[in-house]
């Protein structure tokens, strides 16, 4: 077997990932197919380059001299992506988490005249690693204030990243109600909001709720539990659905939005032109959420990005 783009990434990816569960996650693939590939691959090199433990894996002797120029290709190969993308004018690819308003692909192309916009809704990790291999332009992910898992590696120079929009992590509850019963819908471990929801949840003395029915794996998700089965939950105002009702918290938590970017596939142009867009599509959703602008309007010190969009 003749060794491969897609073979360097593989390794390159659990090396990075430091487990083969995690890069199997990493990569969209199962487990099983990736340890199938995996053994492939060192079999084609000759060697096993990763020792497997209970705790990940660590590179072999050969691992540790045949890693790093596999790393070495994928780079070269992604700059040669983002090389041919940066040359195809009139063309944006978009990939977002959660969920993906129809809106929002209108506001782009409002100030990317004749420029061919496109969006897809993938998880943050699948973002990303679109954006670094050319297959997407640019991505929208979210995370906790100042410690998004999805923003990334300061040591990747290739990929650059700015914080859009901050804002608030409120509580969802069904509406028209008075009251929600004693349930709730938590976040799954693999969604960013897990560990701010355990946070604000401990802070308030609400570690253990009395039944937690569902464990969520995106917003959207929550939201639909808390509007057909009366429970409540955690969630951003961009998370939220207009069939909920969202109470402000005195002890709330910050998210970020990050909008990320392959360096030299867009131009510094075009990316001042969407933030400016995303920046000011999100101010005219907030209008359409029960108490939210105001909330903005009063909090305005405390986002500076949305300083310019906000009266005084």
């Amino acid at each position: 077997m003749d060794i491969e783009l897609r073979h360097a990434r593989i390794v390159v990816a659990i090396s990075e990932a430091g487990s083969i569960s995690r890069g199997a996650s990493e990569l969209n693939l199962p487990q099983p197919s990736l340890t199938a590939q995996l053994k492939r691959i060192e079999r084609a090199v000759g060697g096993a380059l990763f020792v497997r433990s209970s705790s990940g894996v660590e590179p072999t002797s050969l691992g540790e001299r045949l890693i790093p120029l596999l790393g070495d290709l994928v780079r070269r190969a992604d700059e040669v992506i983002a090389q041919a993308s940066c040359a195809t004018a009139g063309q944006l690819r978009l990939g977002n988490t959660e969920w993906t308003p129809p809106a929002l692909g209108d506001a782009l192309r409002g100030v990317l005249p004749g420029t061919q916009v496109s969006t897809e809704t993938l998880s943050a990790a699948a973002a990303v690693a679109g954006v670094r291999r050319g297959a997407l332009s640019v991505c929208l992910v979210s995370g906790p204030a100042g410690l998004s898992g999805s923003a990334p590696d300061p040591a990747e120079p290739a990929l650059g990243s700015t914080v859009v929009v901050r804002e608030p992590v409120w509580l969802a509850l069904p509406a028209h109600r008075e009251r929600a019963q004693d349930a709730w819908v938590h976040y799954s471990q693999e969604h960013w909001l897990h560990a701010v929801e355990e946070r604000m949840l401990a802070g308030r003395g609400r570690a253990g709720p009395a039944q937690v029915l569902h464990h969520a794996n995106t917003q959207r998700e929550a939201m639909i539990w808390v509007h057909d089965r009366g429970v409540a939950a955690l969630a951003t105002p961009s998370g939220a659905t207009a069939d909920v009702e969202l109470r402000p918290l005195a002890d709330t938590e910050y998210a970020e939005m990050l909008l990320v970017w392959r360096r030299g596939a867009v131009t510094e142009g075009a990316l001042r032109r969407l933030v400016h867009a995303i920046r000011s599509y999100y101010c005219t959703y907030a209008r359409t959420i029960p108490g939210y602008w105001p909330w903005l309007v009063e909090h305005r010190a405390e986002l500076p990005e949305l300083r310019s969009f906000l009266p005084e």
